[in-house]
């Protein structure tokens, strides 16, 4: 069992349940969503999370390193865009076209990784809960 101060720090400073993702990255709690705080706290909403056992903190684990490689993925599409830009600047020159080529190869490649390491952090951690 996890600590009361654990508990009364998660709930009244987790995110509130209302609202909508930022940019469209999962809340820190994603996987916690059935695990939830009752009526019976005073100052908790019905959607504050808690935290009741290991398996909770690995699922913590899982939605923050799922938003981390989110961002990897976003910075995976501004270099591609970044190398587009080489590209197009290159005028011709086979050093700087060559160059440009292999950012966005590069790029792509990090961009499949993120893709898939999400899609398997979505997976492992759905076992979990």
């Amino acid at each position: 069992m996890i600590s009361p101060l654990v508990t009364h720090i998660v709930t009244h400073f987790g995110a509130a349940c209302k609202g909508g993702t930022f940019l469209g990255f999962p809340k820190w709690y994603k996987y916690l969503e059935g695990n939830t705080v009752g009526e019976g706290i005073p100052g908790a909403g019905s959607c504050a999370p808690i935290i009741t056992n290991i398996n909770d903190i690995w699922l913590i684990v899982a939605a923050v390193v799922e938003i981390l490689v989110r961002l990897g993925g976003i910075l995976a599409i501004i270099y591609v865009m970044y190398g587009g830009i080489q590209y197009i600047q290159s005028q011709g020159d086979p050093g700087k076209t060559t160059q440009a080529r292999q950012t966005i190869t590069n790029a792509l490649i990090g961009l499949g990784i993120a893709v898939g390491s999400t899609a398997m952090i979505t997976f492992i951690a759905g076992r979990f809960n």
